[in-house]
């Protein structure tokens, strides 16, 4: 969940990366008694995110800026469309522009992909989820985003549930237990509410993991032959995740197999920024 403390601290640090020690350009350009009235407007069209972050750039630059957001985080927008209308002090509107630009066009950037991978995988009945593939420091704007745009998260962090891949898997079997026995073992441990996903990236991993009482399954890199083979194989036991391979290319097919979730990691780390702009104009010109 996108918290406003969660905002208004990595927005905080942005406007300081941006500009430690002021806005020299707009302090020595701009009249201070100046007001000015700004829109964020989609250069293209998409689905819009970031709607209360872009705010706080203008909020914490100074809170006599006034943000009144336009479009909802979600909501789908056309080119030229008002999504933001921001007044203010014209140096503090300049000084939060830059930074409320780019969280807009960002999120709005994965929402919009993520819509696309949702609709190509219409009436499936697959989750399309993203991936801890995220901008460090930004998980949670990355993680909003994809919401936004219909999909779903996986597991926030690695202290949210129990992942074991292939690597886990080879540290646990060098004690000599079989695969089962090693994730009975620390499943055990577990509380009762901790789920357990366990990566596998052959058939014949399938049966040993499912003894084991795992909640999901993840089918790494398969084949589409391979994919609808292991769905029939797991039956309903568990959930059923496929990941490696995926693209707006591959997706639908990939869903057709039957499998329950496609984690896309392109979803965060290969979303490109939504053109979107900021039109600026003077409200009240200071006196002569």
């Amino acid at each position: 969940m996108l918290t406003r403390a969660t905002i208004d601290r990595v927005v905080a640090a942005a406007l300081e990366e941006d500009a430690p020690w002021g806005d020299l350009t707009s302090e020595t350009l701009i009249p201070e008694s100046a007001v000015a009235e700004a829109v964020l407007v989609g250069r293209e069209g998409g689905i819009f995110s970031g709607g209360e972050v872009f705010a706080a750039a203008f909020r914490l630059t100074d809170p006599r800026v006034e943000v009144d957001l336009v479009a909802e985080d979600g909501s789908r927008f056309e080119p030229g469309e008002t999504l933001a209308v921001v007044r203010g002090p014209a140096r503090s509107v300049l000084t939060g522009e830059r930074v409320g630009l780019n969280f807009a066009q960002r999120m709005s950037g994965i929402a919009t992909l993520t819509a696309r991978y949702v609709a190509e995988v219409a009436h499936t009945g697959t989750r399309i989820v993203d991936t801890r593939k995220t901008t460090p420091g930004l998980r949670a704007f990355e993680r909003h985003a994809v919401v936004d745009g219909g999909g779903r998260n996986h597991r926030y962090s690695l202290s949210d549930a129990v992942m074991a891949k292939d690597n886990h898997l080879a540290v646990l079997t060098q004690r000599g237990l079989s695969v089962t026995e090693a994730l009975e073992t620390a499943i055990a441990r577990l509380p009762h509410t901790t789920h357990v996903e366990v990566e596998v990236d052959r058939l014949d991993q399938i049966e040993p993991v499912l003894a084991a009482g795992v909640g999901t399954i993840m089918l790494d890199n398969f084949s589409l032959e391979n994919l609808r083979t292991g769905v029939a194989q797991i039956a309903g036991r568990a959930t059923v995740e496929a990941s490696g391979g995926v693209n707006l290319d591959t997706v639908r097919a990939i869903a057709e197999t039957g499998v329950d979730v496609i984690s896309v990691g392109a979803l965060t780390h290969s979303a490109r920024a939504l053109d979107l702009g900021l039109d600026i104009r003077i409200l009240e010109a200071p006196a002569a």
